[in-house]
């Protein structure tokens, strides 16, 4: 895979420096260099210490990524796409579907949902690269990079808490007095369970902002903002706060007779997009079986 800019500094500048700046980490140098990748000024081949001068392009050949043959492909079960590019691609995942394969489910996660679409589409790279990634029963927005370079781009930006915004729709029991609120709560692993979560003091730092979208009858739709990224976040902090997701048996959520799975939608998304150099902003509209629920008024 190729990626070129044209160095638009006044002065210029080592190889390396131009590169790392836009965020070609010391891991990918090193597989450039080792695994049949090459550096590029125009049109000559070059080291990471020479040098790159004002209105020169300056490419990068990326060596190819190594698929994994274990790795299935699930052409059975169709993908909603949201957005995809040379780069990017955005899955509207549907409830009840795994994100990436595990112990329980190796075939027919997303994961091997999109190995069968890049296939189809005869794509450069069979690997699937997760940026973000949703509990099995949370229906909504999955963003997935289509090469390593465009992955490490984002999952630096998600570990530094910028450049990407997700927000859901949450409906949790009970009526909340006020309009807007935060939760602020250490989160960490229920002792003896692999799966659960729970507010404990020697948690990881947690941060839940939320806003009040409507009240219904006995549940309310929140709008929420996660600015942290820990497990099970939101059902954890609203079934702390006294106030669990509809069908969240795991968190002691109520049953219902119109969803079988927490109540819980991630519905718009924004990334700051490197390589197209803006704010990439994506909505996905509510399944159709938290519309049941709200059409309902009740769970």
């Amino acid at each position: 895979m190729k990626f070129s800019w044209v160095s638009d500094l006044d002065d210029m500048q080592k190889v390396r420096l131009f590169l790392k700046a836009r965020g070609v980490s010391h891991r990918m140098f090193s597989q450039l260099k080792h695994f049949g990748g090459k550096i590029v000024v125009d049109d000559h081949e070059v080291f990471t210490n020479d040098y790159v001068k004002p209105g020169q392009q300056i490419s990068i050949f990326m060596p190819a990524e190594k698929e994994n043959g274990q790795l299935t492909a699930d052409f059975k079960d169709p993908l909603d796409v949201v957005f995809e590019d040379d780069n990017f691609l955005l899955i509207n995942k549907a409830p009840f579907v795994t994100t990436v394969p595990g112990h329980a489910d190796r075939q027919t996660t997303l994961v091997n949902m999109v190995k069968a679409h890049l296939i189809t589409e005869e794509a450069e790279s069979l690997v699937p690269h997760v940026v973000t990634r949703l509990d099995r029963d949370t229906s909504g927005l999955v963003l997935l990079a289509k090469h390593k370079f465009a992955h490490a781009l984002l999952n630096d930006a998600l570990m530094d808490h910028h450049d990407i915004e997700k927000f859901y729709q949450a409906f949790a029991v009970g009526e909340f007095p006020e309009d807007h609120g935060i939760i602020d709560q250490p989160i960490g692993r229920v002792e003896g369970d692999f799966i659960r979560r729970q507010v404990r003091p020697d948690g990881k730092e947690s941060l839940t902002e939320y806003w009040v979208e409507k009240r219904y009858d006995n549940f309310t739709q929140l709008k929420v903002q996660l600015h942290t990224g820990r497990t099970h976040q939101i059902r954890v902090h609203l079934a702390w706060a006294g106030h669990p997701l509809v069908g969240d048996d795991l968190y002691k959520g109520p049953k219902s007779s119109f969803i079988f799975r927490q109540a819980l939608h991630a519905s718009d998304l924004t990334f700051f997009d490197p390589f197209a150099n803006k704010n990439q902003h994506f909505h996905a509209g509510l399944p159709e079986d938290i519309q049941r629920l709200i059409d309902a008024g009740h769970y």
